[in-house]
């Protein structure tokens, strides 16, 4: 017998090479990734219509609410719509990936009572679904853009990197709140909530550079405030600018949610079959 057909068994094999072994199941996270898309898009034009409509409609209440009545200022010589369109975009992302992954291991609770793989795979595997309405959204950017004949800076060129920021600060908080949800079934009334609670709290509507001086720095602990900074400044270039400290706090709480959110994710990974 070859050396490759030995079967070795020890204790603690699949978390010492956990890891590892996320890599060697690369397609099985392409399968599960491939099959939410295809299950919310395929033969379906509610699917498509509701990426395109949601940030939509949420833009025409925020340019209502905050640039007319409000009358808020936006950013340089940008348009008030495309500044709340390009908070938008990063926040529908967030708030598409959180809200998927957190319900990601119960929808798949027959997969993972059965088959050994690294369960990270699932709530990782479900924010593509968010990554393709964000695409889908992307285009009516282009639009707008097009009818205010807005032409972007050099540095539309970054948006990936600030893509990669969203998919992080979107990431740890879902590990967290999947594996809570696993555990607690309740939770999943709470996550509207929160998600509710977030778009109220985070710049979306708004230019941050109207938060006061003073509390402009506490502001930014919402991880999600450099995130659509980082967008803003990407997008309508010109005068848009970033509040460095603020950013840099922003992205030091995207890491310390996303480490706690692995962390606690890998602490219960163990209990999941069986409370599934």
């Amino acid at each position: 017998m070859s050396s490759s057909n030995i079967l070795i068994i020890e204790p603690g094999l699949a978390e010492k090479h956990y890891w590892r072994d996320l890599w060697r199941y690369r397609e099985l996270f392409y399968v599960l990734a491939w099959r939410d898309v295809a299950v919310r898009y395929k033969q379906t034009v509610i699917g498509v219509l509701w990426a395109l409509l949601q940030p939509v409609l949420t833009m025409a209440v925020f340019v209502v609410v905050f640039g007319k009545l409000a009358k808020l200022p936006t950013e340089g010589d940008a348009p008030y719509p495309l500044l709340v369109y390009a908070g938008m975009l990063p926040w529908q992302f967030f708030a598409t990936a959180l809200s998927g992954a957190s319900g990601s291991l119960i929808g798949n609770a027959n997969l993972i009572s059965k088959v050994y793989f690294p369960r990270l795979i699932v709530p990782t595997s479900a924010v593509v679904v968010a990554f393709v309405d964000f695409l889908i959204s992307f285009v009516i950017l282009l639009v707008l853009m097009a009818w205010y004949h807005f032409l972007p800076s050099i540095r539309i060129l970054l948006l990936p990197g600030f893509v990669v920021l969203a998919f992080l600060a979107s990431l740890g908080p879902g590990l967290w709140l999947t594996a809570l949800n696993v555990k607690y079934r309740d939770f999943r009334y709470i996550i509207p909530f929160v998600v509710q609670f977030g778009l109220y709290l985070s710049p979306v509507g708004f230019s941050s550079s109207i938060i006061p001086e003073k509390w402009r720095f506490c502001y930014s602990l919402n991880p999600m405030v450099g995130v659509i900074d980082g967008f803003r400044w990407v997008i309508l270039g010109g005068e848009s600018r970033i509040y460095l400290p603020g950013f840099a706090l922003s992205c030091g709480v995207v890491v310390l949610f996303l480490w706690v959110g692995v962390y606690q994710f890998r602490k219960m990974e163990k209990s999941f079959a069986d409370l599934l």
